[in-house]
């Protein structure tokens, strides 16, 4: 169920696709169902229902029913039936916002089911449940005097003795799909809310004489829905909780867990270690051996072994074995890395491939680039890769040296053992072998210290007084003489 809006969590986002963990609700709730063996799903969109169809368009096993207005869970359900194949024995529901449910919370609720249809009296439904010492705002489970479940009441609709119940509703169930047809078929909207419940079925299945039990969760939390920013922070924080246990228990070193987040889908093989604040998101994977240093964000990328990264930034980049990185790199889209590569403080690659071996360990910027191997690049180069209107490619050879502060202006070929000087810019072609400098020519001023040191400065300021003063006695005397002329001219 995954139609409705979400107004407490105050966004044009629809709620079941606000992310927990890298995963999107409704995304974590459907790998959890396929992890416990039911791969057909229908998912009941409602709100926002191009946008979580769209986010679902690569998972073949799943249809889509609409449900526009949302009049009530029941109502949800009554959408989906036409999308189930007749022949179906059993339905699974659950809600799309309860992303702590576990596959073996859903695996064991099928057992049951399952075991009990073998019986005499198999059941027709079968509830997951969980007891609360604070209850308030869940539906209760009512029994009758043998222990069967007779009816979910809401909140609204309970009286003050039902409201002392502690069992509450977990919102995922399990129904004969025949059973279940024939009390939706029933259902109605004398409620508070005015609307379809789908928790009347229970009660309108017990009526008909159907037996009727309850799964209670192992872990409370499994059962927590989602309804506003702050429920969803508290699911994130136990699914990253989740995660690094399972990493530790799997030979993972974790410093200081909770100061991590590792999010569901990030692989991690086992002797890694992971140093306090770092994040690894989406689809990255860590090899066996390698050390994250703190301060780590590793986006969808992939690293291998035995490699070491301080404090850097890493998304969508691969790194070979062995590598060396930060403190400070950034690695951004495109970059790959061979075996045993250095990049250092404040480098920064972005689709650039470095052959094994080949090292930038400070202060450069390498874009649009092919690196050979065992290349070193200077402190300060940079590939000059975009014209103002496109990109353009720098090709470095094998065993080529890089002066510091070079500049190397694409497209540009520098070949195999080639030489380049620091502070050269390259426009051309460097043949293999060579050495290229390109400078401007250098200039000297002749006695350049003397004339800065304190003496000096002080006998060029007495003869700039000087200059100044016989300067201005020449201009006074050349304005008498002007003056003079001119009273001469009137004379006459």
């Amino acid at each position: 169920m995954a139609a409705g809006k979400g107004t407490r969590m105050k966004s044009a986002l629809p709620k079941v696709l606000h992310k927990a963990a890298g995963r999107t609700m409704l995304g974590q709730v459907l790998h959890e169902v396929r992890a416990a063996g039911v791969n057909d799903c229908v998912v009941v969109v409602g709100h926002g229902a191009e946008q979580v169809q769209a986010s679902l368009q690569e998972d073949p096993n799943c249809r889509f029913a609409r449900q526009m207005p949302q009049l009530g869970t029941g109502h949800c359900v009554q959408q989906a039936l036409p999308q189930i194949p007749a022949a179906t024995e059993a339905v699974l529901i659950l809600c799309g916002d309860t992303p702590l449910l576990r596959a073996q919370t859903i695996q064991q609720m099928l057992q049951l089911y399952a075991a009990s249809q073998q019986t005499a009296q198999p059941l027709a439904g079968l509830l997951l449940t969980t007891l609360l010492d604070n209850p308030f705002g869940y539906g209760r489970i009512v029994r009758n005097s043998s222990g069967s479940v007779t009816a979910i009441v809401e909140e609204k609709d309970a009286s003050e003795q039902q409201k002392q119940i502690r069992e509450i509703n977990a919102g995922a169930y399990i129904f004969n799909y025949a059973a279940l047809q024939s009390a939706l078929g029933r259902l109605n909207n004398h409620n508070a809310q005015g609307e379809y419940y789908l928790t009347d079925v229970i009660s309108l299945l017990a009526a008909d004489g159907l037996r009727l039990d309850t799964l209670p969760a192992a872990d409370p939390l499994e059962t927590s829905g989602v309804n506003d920013r702050v429920q969803l922070a508290a699911a994130a924080a136990e699914l990253y909780r989740r995660k690094a246990e399972e990493l530790m228990l799997a030979g993972v070193t974790i410093i200081n867990p909770a100061s991590c987040c590792i999010e569901l889908d990030v692989k991690v093989a086992e002797d890694v270690t992971i140093y306090p604040n770092c994040q690894l998101r989406g689809q990255t994977t860590i090899g066996s051996g390698t050390v994250l240093d703190s301060d780590c964000l590793i986006t969808d990328s992939q690293i291998g072994r035995d490699c070491t990264i301080t404090k850097s930034v890493l998304n969508q980049a691969a790194v070979g074995d062995r590598a060396n990185i930060g403190p400070f790199a950034y690695l951004r889209p495109g970059a790959r890395l061979a075996e045993d590569v250095k990049v250092g403080d404040f480098a920064e690659l972005k689709n650039a491939q470095i052959g094994r071996g080949s090292k930038i360990p400070h202060l450069s910027y390498i874009g649009d680039a092919e690196v050979g191997e065992n290349v070193n690049i200077g402190c300060g180069t940079i590939t000059c890769n975009y014209d103002g209107v496109n990109k353009h490619l720098t090709k470095i050879g094998s065993n080529v040296f890089v002066g510091s502060n070079s500049n190397l202006v694409a497209p540009v070929e520098v070949q195999d053992d080639a030489f380049i000087a620091a502070g050269s810019t390259i426009t051309r072609e460097v043949h293999a072998g060579a050495l290229a400098v390109e400078r401007s020519p250098q200039r000297e001023i002749a006695n350049w210290n003397r004339e800065k040191s304190p003496q000096a400065l002080a006998k060029s300021s007495a003869s700039r007084a000087k200059a100044l003063a016989e300067s201005s006695d020449s201009r006074a005397q050349a304005l008498a003489k002007s003056s003079a002329s001119r009273t001469g001219a009137k004379k006459l």
